[in-house]
Order: structure tokens, then C-alpha cells, then sequence
């Protein structure tokens, strides 16, 4: 390595590590609004890796703004390894749906979700199989609105990502304005539910509810 190569180099592992701490809060960010099977540390090496993979590719010729360059890729990166060890099978997806379903007829008797107990009965299903369930729920909460839309529904008509866009803008607006800012919060904003729970006053429960019933109707929406 020559002597300009090495300087590029050099420079190129001082923006990893300056920009390191701000990874690692990202991590563990989206750490808080997963379920707590999911290991904070895992995300924390994955975002890392990524880190140090891209600042290698950095050009700074290119592209000024090397936070910018590199937020996107690390947090889609952290999302690939939750699609890793969570894959969705086509047998899975029904369940997930029947366990989401009791869960909302439950909460809107009782004003609570029920256990896992009460689910393996009701559905006659293994509790494994009812954990793994709600599992798999909860990390697709975190990812983008238009995956979520799509990975347990077979949508009738495929959409671009604008007019995707515009449906959603449609739907919400037809929600209450504490709705749709349970949506500003946990989609924009990127806040935990328990963060939001601070805000808005309400339980976890209750806006873990009004996010499915939100992304449930925009599926049917798109099914209309």
C-alpha cells in the first residue's frame, strides 16, 4: 500500500470510529422496539460491520456528507439480519394472522392482550408455536410500512411506491388524530412503544392495537 492509499485508509477508519457512537445508538434504538429475545449486542455487530464495510467504500469526492452516505445502509443492514432470523414461512403467515386476530377480539373485551396460554387453547396450537407467532409479529412491527402491507396478505393489485404512498396518506387521514400520531411517532419518529406509551398517556397494549387496526385497513384498503 502506498503512502496516498494508506492516508485514505487512515481517514477512512477515523470516520468509523467517530461515527461508532451514533451506530451504536441506533442499535440499540431499534433494540427498544423489539421483543427482548432479539440480542441488542447482535445489532450493535451488525451495524458495526456495516460501518466499517462502507467507510472502506467512502469517496469523499462523491459524497460530502458521510453520516448520510452511511445511515441508510447501516439501518438496512440491521433490518436484513432481522429478516435472517425471522423468516415468515407461508404456513407461519396464517397463524401469526389467527394469533393477531384473537389477540384484538381479546383486548377490545378485556382491555388487555391475553398469554400465551389462553392463545394455544383457543387456536389449539402448540405455545411454541403461539410464542414464535407473536415473535415474528412484533419484529415486522419495525420494518418499513410498505413490507409490513405486504409480507401477510396477498395484495390483489400491485402498487408503486408513490401511489402505495398515497393510499397510506388516504387511510390515515381518516383515522383520529391520536391514531394517526401513533403513527407519526412510531414510523417517523422512530420512538419504542414505551416512549410513545409517555407521550400520548396510554398503554403499550393499546397503541400495539391501534398500529395492527391502522396497517390492518390500509391492507384492506389496498385489497378493496
Amino acid at each position: 500500500m502506498n503512502p496516498y492509499e494508506e492516508s485514505i485508509r487512515a481517514y477512512q477508519d477515523a470516520l468509523a470510529v467517530e461515527h461508532l457512537p451514533a451506530v451504536k445508538s441506533m442499535a440499540y434504538k431499534l433494540k427498544a422496539r423489539l421483543p427482548s429475545s432479539v440480542d441488542a449486542e447482535e445489532l450493535v455487530a451488525v451495524a458495526t460491520e456495516e460501518l466499517i464495510k462502507v467507510s472502506r467504500r467512502y469517496d469523499p469526492k462523491k459524497n460530502d456528507n458521510f453520516w448520510g452516505y452511511v445511515k441508510k445502509r447501516i439501518q438496512g443492514s440491521m433490518l436484513d439480519y432481522l429478516r435472517q432470523i425471522d423468516v415468515v414461512s407461508r404456513g407461519n403467515r396464517k397463524i401469526i394472522k389467527d394469533v393477531d386476530k384473537e389477540i384484538e377480539a381479546y383486548y377490545n373485551k378485556h382491555n388487555k392482550e391475553p398469554d400465551d396460554e389462553y392463545l394455544s387453547q383457543k387456536l389449539n396450537l402448540p405455545i411454541e408455536k403461539i410464542k414464535k407467532a407473536r415473535l415474528a409479529g412484533e419484529v415486522y412491527t419495525v420494518m418499513p410500512i410498505e413490507e409490513q402491507l405486504q409480507v401477510f396478505e396477498d395484495i390483489d393489485k400491485k402498487v408503486e411506491q408513490e401511489e402505495l404512498i398515497e393510499i397510506i396518506k388516504k387511510e390515515l387521514s381518516k383515522f383520529s388524530k391520536r391514531e394517526q400520531l401513533v403513527i407519526q411517532l412510531y414510523y417517523f419518529e422512530e420512538l419504542s412503544l414505551k416512549e410513545i406509551s409517555e407521550v400520548l398517556g396510554i398503554t403499550e397494549s393499546r397503541i400495539s392495537q391501534i398500529h395492527k387496526d391502522v396497517i390492518r385497513k390500509i391492507r384492506k384498503s389496498l385489497n378493496g
